[in-house]
């Protein structure tokens, strides 16, 4: 089969691998009809990730139909159209029976090596890294699911891909980043980052009862499209972030802020973002918190920063005095998205929001590479990338 493979930094390239076969009584092996580029597949791209080896498949967005399924596997049916959620998990263990599906403890057979790192294991994690279980991605013909009677859920017949695919990861991310804000109703949101995530988030909030959300980027395709889902904008590049929203707060500051950029933050002008910029090219930091910096001083006392957005390593020159002294609450995960799929599949279905505004770009796979490139450089007016094998 055909799929995208990483090779190093910057080098995504289309082969032809092996096809995927049947390992457990659980799998299921899908024909992938619909996949995407993610914003957190560019770390990889950008080399940020590690425990990435040669010829690895890419992908953790990825929808398709069933065509072989395990004898152990009642869930599904060869036919069955599926979206597969970016986590794999038991749906047995301690943490899965709570619904932290995210935090799986049987996915990952490398959780020692996660653990050196991080303390603990997440749960494994579809192409990325050998950190995270060394799983084939989906950014391919075929996929291999693991668990596949726990994590993909069927999807409605009429309709279309574009509507689904993004039950996935982004959806459900973009959800959990406002859920975790605790609205009730009429409060100020704002939002660092206009990708994918930072748009769900954005369409989110309001679902779930915000009065204003504030999003903030720099692109101008990203900060239209965030004003087309009824948000503020405020230009990075233009303005003070932290004395505009003062401002727009009266003095107070958001309700609630979410960090949807993570480890690669690009920012300008500022002290902080050039020394994070110095420390990761000379390898004496791992990550680029600059907004997450500021994302903790223009929240309001006893508001909430939620994080979603990638981190890997350390961070530096956290104001933890802020937080502490103020009162944050931090609410931040790997999306446990199983949890999340019946409640989004039903808004979908009820027309509350059709995830499919997002994607600007859809193509073939052999067209991957160079999408890789035009998603990670922000040309052409990319904000999402659908592939179609």
């Amino acid at each position: 089969m055909k799929a995208l493979t990483w090779h190093g930094k910057g080098d995504i390239r289309c082969d032809s691998v092996a096809d995927p076969q049947i390992q457990d009584g659980r799998d299921a092996i899908i024909k992938v009809t619909s996949c995407a580029i993610c914003g957190s597949d560019l770390h990889i791209y950008d080399g940020v990730i590690p425990a990435m080896e040669h010829g690895d498949i890419m992908g953790h967005e990825t929808m398709g139909e069933v065509v072989e399924v395990g004898r152990d596997n009642k869930a599904l049916k060869v036919g069955d159209r599926v979206v597969v959620p970016f986590t794999i998990s038991c749906g047995q263990c301690f943490f899965c029976q709570k619904g932290f599906f995210s935090a799986c403890e049987r996915s990952n057979p490398n959780k020692e090596k996660a653990a050196k790192l991080w303390g603990n294991s997440p749960a494994g994690l579809f192409g990325y890294s050998h950190l995270l279980g060394g799983y084939a991605g989906g950014q391919a013909e075929y996929l291999r699911v693991p668990y596949a009677d726990v994590g993909p859920i069927k999807v409605p017949d009429g309709m279309p891909d574009e509507q689904a695919l993004f039950l996935s990861d982004i959806f459900p991310t973009g959800y959990m980043a406002a859920e975790m804000c605790d609205l009730k109703g009429g409060e100020t949101v704002a939002i660092w980052g206009c990708g994918p995530v930072g748009q769900f988030a954005i369409r989110s909030a309001f679902l779930l009862g915000a009065e204003r959300v504030i999003a903030i980027d720099t692109v101008p395709e990203r900060l239209e499209m965030a004003r087309a889902g009824g948000a503020m904008t405020l230009d990075f590049k233009e303005e003070d972030i932290y004395d505009r929203i003062m401002e727009l707060t009266h003095g107070r500051g958001a309700d609630a802020c979410i960090d949807a950029v993570g480890t690669e933050a690009n920012a300008t002008g500022s002290f902080d973002s050039v020394l994070d910029r110095i420390k990761v090219a000379t390898f004496m930091g791992t990550d680029r918190p600059h907004v997450l910096r500021q994302a903790i001083h223009c929240c309001r006392n006893f508001g909430t920063v939620s994080i979603v957005g990638v981190y890997g390593g350390f961070l530096d020159k956290i104001p933890m005095g802020s937080a502490i002294n103020r009162g944050l609450t931090f609410r931040m995960a790997q999306t446990p998205v199983q949890r999340y799929l019946p409640t989004l599949m039903e808004r979908i279905q009820k027309g509350e929001i059709d995830p499919s505004f997002v994607i600007t770009h859809t193509a073939s796979l052999s067209e991957g590479p160079d999408l890789y490139k035009t998603f990670r450089d922000k040309h052409d007016g990319c904000i999402k990338v659908v592939l179609k094998p």
